[in-house]
């Protein structure tokens, strides 16, 4: 554990553990570290002039949580809400932010021997967001670095629809 009382999931021989999720038909992992909850896909709040993949915000707790439909946003089809819908609670460049996601699949640890590089072409992803593929049981999985997606300019309109929920509080 750290001072915080967070357990630190690294382990000798530089492994990380990956939270991984389903959109469509891939498998995608995400560091477990910004992982802060899970839960199941509830009501939201819509906000007006918003971009298609940001379905609202939730109060979670006194906190205001954006919500993002990553299936939206990486224009996958047939996006529906059922009981296996689940919204990954993330906590990243220093905001919480809820995203939308088919399904949980399992906690993995990678070894760096695990860790391939990203191919140079297609994905519904932009390339740029995926630290690469990694393989676990002969099954692959795209690893994305969820920070650089958050951080990305397409993706600061969740911030400004966010800040003007601010400015009306």
């Amino acid at each position: 554990m750290n001072m915080d009382g967070q357990t630190v999931m690294t382990s000798e021989g530089g492994a990380l553990e990956y939270l991984t999720f389903t959109l469509g038909k891939e498998e995608y992992a995400m560091d477990i570290l910004k992982v802060q909850e899970i839960r199941g896909y509830d009501s939201v709040t819509h906000i007006a002039n918003s971009p298609d993949f940001m379905k609202g915000v939730i109060n979670l707790r006194g906190v205001i949580v954006p919500i993002i439909d990553m299936r939206i946003k990486f224009n996958l089809d047939n996006v529906a809400y059922d009981e296996f819908t689940v919204v990954i609670i993330i906590n990243v460049l220093g905001r919480v932010i809820g995203m939308v996601v088919d399904g949980v699949s399992d906690v993995v640890t990678l070894q760096s021997d695990q860790i391939k590089p990203a191919p140079e072409f297609g994905s519904s992803i932009n390339a740029e967001y995926i630290t690469g593929i990694g393989t676990v049981n002969n099954q692959m999985l795209i690893l994305v670095d969820i920070e650089r997606l958050i951080g990305s300019d397409d993706m600061q309109l969740v911030a400004s629809a966010d800040n003007r929920l601010d400015l009306a509080a």
